[in-house]
């Protein structure tokens, strides 16, 4: 998948036309120059492309506060991005600080695309012709706050961005680690591989890099992927951090199962839950690994209480097994990769049509749907559209009749239909024409 990253000075409009890019409100908009310091990043979709994109902070010739931390993060960005979108402010003119921005995008070998901020309806259009002298190609005109451009701006960035690859269909499994810092990641790689093949450390954030191992375990194929730990959004601060939490998030993307770990040494910490949202995010089937469970002092109630624990803690995540190993130790490695194969299974689990409408028909029947928005709803038929993860279309009478709760009705007698351990489902309405 492809990264597009926006640069530029302070107070352009960058995170204004993030936010129209990704389609939703995501990162903060305001007035004051060098709100946005840190990275964020998004998911935005133009006619068949799907690619990610990061937000940075403004780069400015004054030393101003945060300045040396956010020029690192931006030639990070840079340096990840496929194709630069250079934002610069019709209002202002070619700014010094333009100039400042210009001279980091000389020194690089990537499609840069200059977009004109603040072009509203044609107010401030006389200056569009300034930004030639940047050297950069044709600056485009465009509005965030209204929208005007983003269209042909969006053309410019899919013409740009690499052509993709489409790679077949391999009969090998995928899954990816993921976790805070010092969790035991890599020591788990290194059980599962019985050698020691990534640096294990006691120092938090050692592994800074997504390492791709292919490996055969009774006689399948499969490939893990370690991944530098995650923390949340908001506590990153480090560039090195930002670059690993990047590279971990492209880990997600590549693999079709997560490993979620958890330290119950530390216990469960309100960041598991934004570190694992990235996979949930993803549409990722997921196993939760308690590992370090060597270090934990017990009884027989021990492992009990501390998985309805991670049930109360984790209530989105109901689908997920979990499985408590001890990486140093190498226990219950095999318990572990029953689970892999298990949700690999119900991953790509697709079932007959005729079955699943049985079901949905014998759903309805048993329990009616509830009056909601003016009307009852009536599913007449369901088909199975996808797996990774398994998706099923219900065709009805009206989607605005569907109450939240009804769905995770539909949903749970699926599950108990059928087994989708670790993996999530999509349910998509569509009305019957």
């Amino acid at each position: 998948m492809g990264i597009v990253a926006l640069v530029g000075s302070p107070n352009v409009g960058k995170s204004t036309i993030f936010n129209r890019l990704i389609g939703q409100r995501h990162a903060i908009i305001d007035d004051e120059r060098g709100v946005t310091r840190d990275r964020m990043y998004g998911k935005a979709e133009w006619l068949t492309r799907t690619f990610n994109v990061i937000d940075t902070g403004g780069i400015e010739i004054l030393n101003a506060p945060f300045q040396q931390q956010i020029r690192a993060q931006v030639e990070l960005a840079i340096k990840e991005a496929d194709v630069i979108v250079f934002v610069t402010d019709a209002f202002l003119g070619v700014s010094a600080d333009d100039l400042e921005v210009a001279k980091m995008l000389y020194q690089i070998k990537k499609p840069v695309i200059v977009a004109v901020n603040k072009v509203d309806e044609g107010a401030h259009a006389g200056n569009i012709s300034d930004f030639y002298s940047l050297g950069l190609g044709e600056p485009i005109p465009v509005s965030g706050e209204h929208g005007v451009g983003i269209g042909d701006l969006l053309d410019h960035i899919v013409m740009k961005l690499p052509i993709e690859e489409v790679k077949p269909d391999k009969d090998e499994t995928t899954f990816c680690i993921i976790g805070q810092p010092n969790v035991g990641k890599s020591s788990l790689v290194n059980a599962i591989l019985n050698q020691e093949r990534v640096i294990v450390s006691e120092i938090s954030g050692t592994t800074r890099d997504s390492v791709d191992t292919p490996f055969v375990r009774n006689k399948k194929n499969y490939v893990v992927i370690d991944t530098a730990g995650l923390k949340k959004r908001g506590k990153i601060y480090e560039d090195i951090d930002r670059y690993a939490a990047l590279r971990a998030f492209k880990a997600i993307e590549r693999a079709d199962i997560v490993l979620f770990l958890i330290d119950p040494v530390e216990g469960i910490r309100e960041q598991d839950k934004h570190v694992v949202g990235y996979a949930t995010d993803e549409s990722k089937a997921i196993i939760i690994v308690v590992n370090k469970w060597d270090a934990v002092e017990k009884n027989d109630k021990t492992m009990d209480e501390f998985r309805k624990k991670i049930r109360t803690e984790f209530k989105f995540l109901d689908y997920a097994p979990i499985v408590f190993v001890s990486a140093l130790k190498k226990t219950r490695i095999n318990e572990l990769f029953q689970s892999i194969d298990f949700v690999e299974q119900a991953y790509n689990l697709r079932i007959p049509t005729n079955t699943i409408n049985g079901i949905i028909q014998d759903a309805q029947i048993m329990n009616e749907a509830p009056l909601f928005n003016g009307g009852r709803l009536k599913i007449y038929y369901v088909n199975q559209v996808a797996v990774k993860p398994p998706t099923f279309v219900l065709f009805v009478n009206n989607p605005n009749f569907m109450h939240f709760s009804y769905k995770r009705y539909i949903e749970n007698r699926i599950r108990e239909s059928f087994n989708f351990d670790g993996t999530p489902i999509k349910i998509i309405l569509r009305e019957r024409k």
